[in-house]
């Protein structure tokens, strides 16, 4: 009774707001084109510098936002580390001559600041162990593959203390007369050969008939369209495990390192002063890396880091979406109970209205590091995932910074439009429904709308 009664008070909400606010006559035709019902879509617009939405539409209704979730990781990592914030990651020359390496979260610790760090050390030649100390965070019980079954996606992989080049590997195939050889970055597998085919390009990655197994290397048993040309495949380590150990065994060698002896995973750092601190990323530029490319693995070390600092004690994926929830409902209220489990957006479960997440963006307008926040997001028709077909937005081209969402049944945008008059205007815009996928045109109605300053709607027919 309880669950029939909650859903009754929804629906006269939902009604209530659709026969005040209707939606405006470009987002009904989109919608009917899109084939979508207008329940599906949840709306706030609103002017920064009023106090009142020009549109909200099942405002306070709970959807799932994909990757609009991030914008919460965002402004609680920013709230509460600041955008100069930066990751260090310890490292000693121990006194039986050997390396220890202290993970502490940094998202950006790939081949090339691993070579310069190594280097750094002015050493030719390491005797002893090399201990890699990864305590900083608690590994969860999660699997690569759990959302989507395709463990193999970098953006599947699990984030950890020691995170090193995303635990991956970025496959290019180059056409070599009747076959094409497919060589490994970093060369942690030996190159391999396919025959090429004749006729169009069409799905090579389908042709090339990836073998991927846990704890075994990818095999490639197809072919290769030669028409494809250079191609690069960028595919998840499936020995994760091993994978930080065998990357430095190589970029040892590549620094012109000598060693012969063993890795030691999960061993202690030394408590002594640290040889070298090697400089990660600042927050404020993780957060770039983050947004503009939807990021799930950088989120999800962003909001450990985040948790970390905050006090949680080696924080686990799941803890930190404790401390994630715990901050959300400080900023945004309890009612209609919102719900996060990641800091990635990558769930079925987590919900937050429109009107949730406006009251975080007016919030965070006001915030001294808003201008951080506001350089980490896709800028509508130039850059990040909202770089391609620019002429769907309109005036809001270069003009509205705005994250977006999709899953198989989600859509969405959310951000800030500066409109050609001078008036800034948040929006956010989700779509939850079994098509959501069509419900693009939908958003792009909203901002084209949104940027000519939401002229007063009218109700179609």
């Amino acid at each position: 009774m309880r669950n029939q009664a909650l859903g009754w008070v929804l629906a006269g909400c939902i009604l209530g707001v659709q026969a005040a606010e209707p939606l405006p006559l470009s987002v009904q035709v989109a919608l009917r084109q899109a084939q979508l019902p207008p329940t599906a879509l949840g709306v706030v617009v609103q002017a920064l510098d009023e106090t009142k939405p020009r549109l909200a539409w099942q405002a306070d209704l709970p959807l799932n936002p994909a990757s609009l979730t991030k914008l919460v990781t965002s402004m609680a990592a920013l709230d509460t580390l600041g955008p100069t914030w930066q990751w260090q990651t310890p490292v000693w020359l121990t006194d039986d001559g050997g390396l220890a390496i202290q993970g502490s979260g940094d998202p950006r610790l790939g081949v090339e600041r691993l070579w310069m760090g190594l280097k750094r050390l002015g050493i030719t030649e390491l005797r002893g162990p090399l201990r890699l100390d990864r305590s900083a965070f608690t590994p969860g019980s999660a699997e690569p593959g759990d959302f989507d079954n395709e463990p193999w996606r970098v953006g599947n992989a699990l984030p950890e203390a020691l995170l090193l080049n995303t635990k991956a590997v970025a496959y290019t195939v180059r056409v070599e007369g009747l076959q094409a050889r497919i060589t490994a970055d970093p060369p942690l597998d030996r190159p391999a050969v396919v025959p090429t085919t004749p006729g169009a390009c069409g799905d090579w990655r389908g042709a090339l008939k990836l073998q991927w197994a846990a704890g075994q290397r990818p095999r490639f048993t197809g072919s290769y369209p030669a028409a494809c040309g250079e191609q690069t495949w960028a595919l998840a380590d499936p020995d994760p495990a091993t994978y930080p150990a065998r990357l430095l065994a190589l970029m040892l060698r590549e620094a012109g390192i000598a060693w012969r002896s063993e890795a030691t995973v999960d061993a202690p750092a030394p408590t002594t002063t640290p040889t070298l601190l090697w400089p990660g990323p600042t927050l404020g530029e993780a957060l770039r890396d983050m947004n503009k490319a939807s990021s799930n693995l950088m989120a999800q070390q962003v909001l450990l880091s985040s948790a970390r600092a905050a006090g949680v004690p080696t924080p686990s994926p799941d803890t930190a979406a404790v401390w994630l929830q715990a901050w959300l409902d400080a900023h945004v209220g309890t009612e209609p109970a919102a719900h996060v489990v990641n800091g990635s957006g990558l769930a079925r479960e987590t919900r937050i209205s429109p009107a949730q997440l406006a009251t975080l963006l007016h919030w965070g307008w006001v915030q001294p590091w808003m201008p951080e926040l506001l350089a980490s997001l896709p800028v509508a028709g130039l850059d990040g995932t909202l770089s391609r077909q620019p002429g769907r937005f309109g005036a809001a081209v270069g003009r509205a910074h705005l994250k977006t969402g999709s899953l198989r049944d989600v859509v969405a945008l959310a951000g800030i439009v500066d409109a050609p008059s001078g008036k800034r205007w948040v929006l956010v815009a989700i779509v939850n429904h079994a098509q959501a996928q069509a419900g693009r045109g939908v958003l792009d109605a909203l901002l084209r709308w949104v940027a000519q300053d939401a002229p007063e709607a009218k109700t179609g027919r």
